[in-house]
């Protein structure tokens, strides 16, 4: 066995000290991004539930009133909190046989997705389009 240098004495511990904040931060970034890759996925969700909702609707009014319901309910169930909640749902195709599509878009704070306390927000986006089924009746 070889005797360590006495100038290299507690080097390991120095290097230690000054790399441990670093991984700390990658890893909450590595954290922020998988939170961020959820909240997409339940963006998706509530977009899907909002455009089924309005495809079982029996008019117009309703399948505005029930997607937005079921977009909230959908996030809120899935732990996803939004700045602000805008969806909106076309029905201008809204008959037997049509589709209704519904678009969902999420204000995520940045500072709920890691203990980074990253400042601002990022707007997640979905659409989905959903059949109405030609053997029902719409008024």
């Amino acid at each position: 066995m070889t005797p360590t240098p006495r100038g290299e004495a507690g080097s390991a511990a120095v290097e230690l000290t000054l790399l441990t904040p670093l991984l700390l931060m990658f890893l909450l970034l590595v954290v922020a991004l998988g939170r961020m890759a959820t909240a997409r996925a339940a963006v998706d969700g509530a977009a899907r539930d909002a455009a089924r909702a309005a495809s079982i609707a029996r008019d117009p009014v309703s399948a505005q009133q029930s997607s937005k319901e079921v977009a909230a309910t959908t996030l809120a169930e899935r732990g996803v909190t939004c700045r602000s909640l805008e969806v909106t749902v076309d029905t201008s195709a809204f008959r037997p046989g049509g589709w209704v599509a519904a678009d969902v878009t999420c204000s995520v704070d940045l500072a709920d997705l890691a203990l980074l306390r990253l400042p601002g927000a990022k707007a997640v986006h979905a659409r989905f389009v959903a059949p109405i089924d030609t053997l029902r009746a719409v008024s």
